[in-house]
């Protein structure tokens, strides 16, 4: 932080920023600026560009946030890849953790200071999905994509509008982040724990409390054990399901799932998981399937493996225009339930102090999670032992 400051963008300087008592003190007017290193995709299938951009202060309802770091998460990689669409040039990041250095207008649910999570669904408290308890189905968020709640950008670089994903974009040294979407913590905790918190763990342990409210004592069967997946089986084991199968084809993930709760493992690389998971349910299937992988194939496979009235949770995001084949007969004759799960079902501000609380009793293994940190300027890297398949989360670290 030390020598940024606000500058000028489009308007005559009165007063800049500094660094006072480890908070930027801003009495920026409008119009005001700060030189922000960020991760920028200008063009899909293209490696993320670490670039100035200009980041505009927080207006009504918003906040300047210092992240302190930013979770290598699968989503952020099927937008780089094109397997989901989304507004470009944009900040990619959804996954983050910070300080509040600056509250607009009207804020009220945050102060300078502030260790924060960051939400990628900012709800906006007011429209149905809202109104119904819903706030992770936010209707105004929808709508607004990668724009703030208001529509607008605050991100601008090469004379064009930079959008921010999730209203987050975290893969910068700051980010202005609608009031709703960052969750104070209180007492601090490792900057990467809580980005965790703010994308994988609340994804995951909210789909196995929250969406799919697994019962004690039943069988579960994750496939695909990465980030989310992992924390999947957490929830599992926080429902005190007897049974936690673990799919992958990967040897070395279903190894590492051990320690996150999961009591039995199936390698889908050379066998068919289907049978293997009834193999190991007594000809059954499990009483709750996860898909936390993304893809129509693997969607089939855990409504397939999935027992009479068992329960098939959807949470992994396919490629834009896959469908999974379901046999339509056997969802009525065996009464299943197949449901999707977005972000756990959660809300956001009530569910993830307790996420915090899980992890400081020692009921979430977050300290085992991370595995590898990388600066901003190694994040093309980060996505290249994602896609190389390496165990574990990594994490971008700012100082």
């Amino acid at each position: 932080m030390a020598g940024l400051g606000w500058v000028i963008y489009n308007g005559p300087a009165t007063q800049t920023s500094a660094m006072a008592n480890g908070r930027l003190r801003s009495t920026c007017q409008e119009g005001h600026v700060l030189k922000v290193k960020a991760a920028v995709l200008w063009e899909v299938g293209q490696p993320l560009d670490i670039c100035e951009v200009d980041l505009d202060e927080p207006k009504a309802g918003e906040v300047l946030v210092k992240v302190g770091a930013a979770g290598i998460c699968r989503s952020d990689r099927h937008f780089m890849h094109g397997d989901a669409p989304i507004a470009i040039p944009v900040v990619l990041g959804h996954e983050g953790a910070g300080t509040v250095v600056q509250t607009g207008p009207g804020v009220t649910l945050a102060s300078e200071g502030d260790q924060v999570i960051l939400s990628f669904v900012p709800a906006c408290g007011r429209c149905r999905s809202c109104l119904e308890g819903y706030s992770n189905l936010c209707d105004l968020h929808a709508a607004t994509g990668a724009n703030l709640l208001d529509g607008t950008t605050r991100l601008h670089a090469a004379g064009k509008d930079i959008h921010h994903m999730g209203k987050v974009a975290c893969f910068a040294e700051y980010a202005v982040i609608p009031e709703t979407g960052v969750v104070p913590v209180t007492d601090s905790l490792p900057m990467d724990k809580a980005a965790m918190i703010g994308c994988s763990v609340t994804t995951g342990v909210g789909a196995a409390l929250y969406s799919a409210e697994i019962k004690a004592g039943s069988t579960v069967a994750v496939i695909g054990c990465g980030g989310v997946g992992l924390n999947v089986i957490m929830g599992a084991a926080l429902a005190s399901a007897g049974q936690i199968i673990a799919v992958d084809i990967r040897e070395a993930q279903l190894e590492f799932a051990m320690r996150f709760g999961a009591t039995h493992t199936v390698n889908a690389s050379d066998q068919d998981p289907v049978q293997q998971v009834k193999d190991l349910t007594g000809g059954r299937g499990a009483d709750y399937t996860f898909e936390v992988f993304g893809g129509g194939d693997t969607t089939k496979a855990a409504y397939d493996m999935a027992a009479k009235r068992g329960v098939v949770t959807v949470v992994g995001i396919a490629p834009w225009g896959q469908e999974a084949a379901i046999n339509a007969v056997d969802l009525v004759r065996n009464e299943k339930t197949l449901r999707g799960s977005y972000y756990g079902s959660a809300r956001s501000r009530t569910d993830m102090p307790v996420m915090v609380d899980m992890y400081r009793s020692g009921k979430l293994n977050l300290d085992d999670l991370v595995v590898r940190h990388y600066t901003l300027d190694q994040i093309n890297e980060a996505y290249a032992d994602l896609d190389n398949g390496e165990i574990g989360r990594g994490a971008i670290m700012f100082d």
